[in-house]
């Protein structure tokens, strides 16, 4: 692994400066925010879609408002579906900002090890698109279905778009994000800052790390704290595997 060095394509260590590391890094972070808000636009002009896909989960409990949600300003709404196009725009530019990720990781990294650029940005798409589809799919209406069951006497749910889409957009983020862990840890084991022993070795330090991720990331009730919980726990498993065999690759 290189430290404030990068690697050449012979394999042998050159000296790169702090400020070349912040201009590529800039260059990178430029390129990925133009990624991403291209990505906004194209979802703008199928907004009402995706909003549509947005409200479903929650829509079956806002009997009282004929599954819709509810505004109270006059620039709510335009303000959510800004908001809801740059999720969308960040979800379907993974493959893109992901190998801008790889472009400034790479520097750092051996010839041999470059090969794994394909894989890196393959393996975090279907990651981040997992963790996605995990909340929406099994996440969400388990949530929604505990935490509206109170009050279903006399109180009505009546909700904002504000709120729910700021819970619906950290939320979904949180969970693309969290499933990224076998990606970071393979890397980190590529780089030779970990290996399989010492993720073995740590395992129970990190189910601790794990169950209060879950804890703080998810909707407060149990089920979805377990239903966030399991998921990682598998994905741990599966990132002591990558890093095993990566680590036999290198050696």
């Amino acid at each position: 692994m290189a430290t404030p060095e990068s690697i050449n394509s012979d394999g042998e260590l050159e000296e790169i400066s702090l400020v070349d590391h912040l201009v590529e890094l800039r260059k990178r972070v430029i390129y990925i925010v133009a990624g991403v808000a291209l990505g906004a636009i194209v979802s703008w002009f199928y907004k009402e879609a995706i909003f549509d896909l947005i409200r479903s989960p929650i829509s079956p409990y806002l009997k009282d408002s004929n599954g819709g949600l509810i505004y109270t300003s006059p620039m709510e709404n335009f303000m959510a579906y800004i908001k809801m196009s740059a999720l969308s725009g960040l979800i379907i530019s993974c493959p893109f900002w992901l190998y801008h990720l790889w472009k400034f990781i790479a520097p750092a990294l051996y010839k041999d090890e470059k090969k794994y650029a394909v894989g890196f940005i393959t393996l975090g798409s279907c990651l981040f698109a997992g963790g996605v589809s995990f909340v929406y799919f099994v996440v969400y209406p388990i949530a929604f279905e505990f935490l509206l069951s109170f009050g279903r006497g006399q109180d009505q749910a009546l909700i904002k778009v504000s709120e729910y889409l700021s819970f619906f957009l950290n939320t979904t983020l949180l969970f693309g994000l969290a499933f990224e862990m076998p990606l970071i840890l393979s890397i980190l084991g590529v780089m030779g800052v970990i290996d399989r022993k010492f993720l073995v070795k740590n395992r129970r330090y990190a189910i601790m790390v794990l169950a209060l991720t879950s804890a703080v990331m998810t909707p407060p009730d149990p089920a979805s704290m377990l239903l966030m919980m399991l998921p990682m726990l598998l994905l741990y498993e599966l990132s002591i595997i990558l890093v095993g065999l990566l680590g036999e690759k290198k050696t």
